[in-house]
């Protein structure tokens, strides 16, 4: 089993004990976020849905990312990585939302080098962050370690802020016990 594939069990199981879901919203990384995800048993109760939002049209027509943020500083920009993991997370109605966005290669974008990589957790109760990523290797390896890399932030945040709840509860099963 891959680093990847274990944290995408683990962020599931805790998903699921706590009875919240998720949503993605992946330019870099094409789906992979999600396929690691719902390639384990059972994610259908806990996975939302994903966007690729590899366009930056996308980011903002469907993800809601600010157009003037974008025309300034381009796709691969943390404020970015944040719209895209709120957008997604309200767009699919799911506790949390996690985002990638980065220079894969083989060529800078946005004036940022290859291996730039930006992920990002937003959750219920304002929880969440950015994580900034400086990668080496050519493009598959940054896309396989920016999977990683935003499974094991979800999976802090899941940890660390376990005591969260979402009062507008966006998905799971609708009811919130304390």
């Amino acid at each position: 089993m891959t680093a990847a594939q274990e944290l995408a069990a683990d962020v599931l199981a805790v998903l699921e004990e706590h009875g919240q879901t998720v949503a993605a919203a992946e330019s870099l990384t094409g789906g992979l976020v999600v396929a690691e995800l719902t390639a384990v048993p059972g994610a259908s109760a806990m996975v939302r849905g994903s966007v690729t939002a590899y366009a930056t049209e996308v980011k903002r027509d469907v993800l809601g990312v600010d157009g003037p943020l974008l025309a300034g500083r381009g796709a691969v920009d943390p404020e970015v990585a944040g719209q895209m993991a709120q957008g997604v997370r309200a767009l699919l109605g799911a506790d949390w939302g996690i985002a990638t966005t980065g220079v894969a290669g083989p060529t800078e974008q946005d004036g940022k080098p290859v291996g730039t990589v930006f992920v990002a957790v937003a959750g219920p109760a304002g929880a969440g962050g950015v994580r900034e990523l400086s990668l080496d290797g050519d493009r598959r390896s940054v896309r396989q370690e920016s999977v990683r890399a935003v499974l094991a932030l979800l999976l802090r945040e899941l940890t660390e802020n376990a005591g969260a709840k979402d009062t507008e509860h966006n998905g799971g099963n609708g009811c919130l016990q304390p």
